[in-house]
């Protein structure tokens, strides 16, 4: 089994409180009416957000995924972070074991926020991950944050 380890961070004009609340406690919700032409639903199949839960995105028919499911590991609500596993993901796990997110928000600036992730990319035994394929996901999750980030400013008042 190998590890590719990827970090990516994130400049966002909006708070780390509001950031977290969105992208995290309350993602399950935001994120699909957001992004409804990729996520159909996430639900939670065990827990209710907690350390332990299970959750389950649903992906539309325009993703090239349908499913994809995440425990989460940590989560610290005072010092807004988060760690989670893929642990299961119909087009994703023919190659990879898993794939573990750290998630940590830290204030930049009088209002803003840097989102930094690291990601584990833990391969099946004698498979290499592709360069495009952690791009991909590099890109995706990039994308999410600039999507919540533009309803957070969009929406003053949401996630206070």
């Amino acid at each position: 089994m190998g590890v590719t380890k990827v970090n990516q961070s994130f400049k966002t004009q909006v708070t780390r409180d509001r950031m977290f609340k969105a992208l995290i406690l309350d993602s399950h919700n935001l994120c699909p009416k957001l992004m409804f032409s990729s996520i159909k639903s996430i639900e939670f199949i065990e827990g209710n957000g907690e350390v332990g839960s299970i959750k389950q995105m649903n992906f539309t028919e325009a993703s090239p995924m349908r499913y994809a499911r995440l425990r989460i590991d940590a989560l610290d609500k005072e010092n807004f972070t988060c760690k989670y596993t893929f642990t299961d993901a119909d087009t994703l796990m023919e190659k990879l074991e898993s794939i573990t997110c750290e998630v940590k928000f830290e204030p930049y600036g009088y209002t803003g926020c840097i989102c930094r992730m690291t990601s584990e990319y833990r391969t099946k035994e004698n498979v290499e991950i592709k360069e495009e394929d952690i791009e991909m996901g590099k890109d995706r999750a990039i994308g999410m944050y600039e999507v919540v980030e533009a309803y957070l400013l969009a929406h003053p008042h949401a996630y206070i």
